[in-house]
């Protein structure tokens, strides 16, 4: 069940991540400055959006929950309720990206990078409260058992998404070339089109009936409110160090030249792609263990939480040994410019340890949220992801830590990121063990 549900999250969620493929490639082949500028811009957006949507994704448990325990006609009702949450991240959400101005200057991001960072991020501000409204929507199925609809939908977004990009980029058939914002128009164009057959499905789709989705939205219920926000805001903030421990390292390396940012982008969008798999199998598990836990079913749950780490760290140590073994093959896709190869490479026998360590905090931590435990992963990420992990990169890459002198490449990065994560993974390891057994 776990393996089924994980595939077909994989599928969409790896059509997903192929927007972000395809528009490295293409801002690649378009221009080396612009591939720059996207590893920049990409990270800020990324920053925002994956932190919204882990506040949004945090109450997959909460369905699964109400799910497992049969209770159908309270699903609807809180799922209009999110909406309110869903409202306010959206707003955050855009201010952030409309105003990126501050965080440019913080991370002394070159000034001749920051004109098309600063297009690219106003088009995708405009695309984001597509794309949380979407992720509401898929949440949903996964927590109801039922993601195949959200991975048709996405596959097909797909279809339209490549050829786009290169359209608006390169330009052509009357249209002419817009560089990276290109890509931003895209995204935009194929997020409102994915929203637009989601809200269809929801009013059209058999399945969805018996949850009454489509009566009149309720107030504020401020008790649920709440109950979504002590769940949803520190999985969110966790996200967000988590995801900035990973994407400031873009602004950080702009400051070494656009040949370390390209290699990095490489590096950056490789390792997105891998996590897919250990997200997709978080989800999946996550979803099962909350159904069960919903059905009084502790040791079933139990069950199905060993399943999906089995699952996981089989499928990481191949992933792992395949970036290894193929760095240079996969860096040559990316980039033509032997210099951007060559240290592309070499950062990506760094990210196959990172991907390791990766995978299993990652199901560790949505596990965790099955039981309502996210106050400490918070200071855990906190603690090692900005201290260790980034304040740590930044010292080894500039300054010199310990006996070691600075480095100047983007490698630092890459392996204090690693380090602070495997020690991260170790805690949340030890941690679900000891909530896991008070249940018993």
């Amino acid at each position: 069940m776990i393996a089924r549900h994980a595939a077909t999250v994989l599928v969409g969620q790896l059509a997903v991540m192929a927007f972000g493929v395809t528009d490295t490639i293409v801002a690649g082949r378009y221009a080396e400055g612009a591939l720059a500028a996207l590893s920049v811009g990409s990270a800020i957006f990324i920053s925002v959006f994956v932190s919204l949507m882990g506040v949004l994704q945090a109450l997959l448990p909460v369905w699964a929950e109400l799910h497992g325990a049969d209770r159908t006609s309270e699903v609807g009702r809180s799922v209009r309720q999110s909406l309110y949450l869903c409202g306010i991240t959206i707003v955050l959400g855009m201010a952030v990206l409309l105003f990126p101005a501050p965080m440019l200057g913080w991370t002394e991001v070159p000034q001749s990078m920051r004109a098309d960072v600063e297009a690219y991020l106003r088009v995708l501000a405009f695309a984001l409260p597509a794309a949380l409204l979407f992720r509401l929507f898929s949440t949903l199925n996964q927590s109801l058992g039922k993601p195949q609809l959200v991975t048709w939908l996405q596959l097909a977004s797909l279809g339209v998404k490549l050829p786009l990009s290169i359209w608006l980029t390169f330009g052509g058939a009357g249209v002419p070339a817009m560089g990276l914002v290109g890509c931003a128009w895209a995204t935009l164009v194929v997020n409102y089109s994915m929203l637009a057959a989601a809200i269809w499905l929801l009013r059209a789709e058999p399945f969805y009936r018996e949850y009454r989705f489509w009566r009149r939205i309720e107030a504020p219920d401020w008790g649920q409110i709440r109950q979504f926000a002590r769940l949803g805001v520190p999985a969110g903030l966790a996200v967000l160090v988590e995801v900035t421990s990973f994407t400031l390292m873009a602004l950080f390396i702009a400051r070494l030249g656009t040949a370390a940012s390209a290699a990095h982008q490489i590096a950056s969008n490789l390792t997105a792609v891998a996590y897919m798999m250990p997200l997709s199998l978080a989800i999946a598990t996550s979803a099962r263990v909350s159904f069960w836990l919903g059905a009084g079913e502790d040791v079933h749950a139990r069950l199905a939480c060993r399943r999906g780490f089995e699952l996981t760290i089989f499928f990481a140590l191949l992933f792992a040994a395949l970036m290894a073994l193929l760095r240079w093959q996969l860096a040559g896709i990316y980039s033509g410019n032997s210099t951007v190869i060559a240290l592309g490479a070499t950062l990506l026998l760094a990210t196959a340890l990172y991907h390791l360590a990766d995978a299993v905090q990652t199901l560790c931590v949505f596990v965790l949220r099955c039981y309502r435990v996210t106050v400490m992963p918070l200071i855990l990420y906190c603690t090692l992801l900005w201290g260790v992990g980034l304040g740590g990169s930044y010292l080894l890459a500039y300054r010199g830590l310990g006996p070691w002198p600075a480095m100047q490449s983007p490698l630092a990065f890459w392996l204090m990121s690693a380090l602070a994560l495997a020690t991260t993974a170790a805690l949340f390891l030890a941690l679900l063990v000891s909530t896991v057994r008070r249940r018993r």
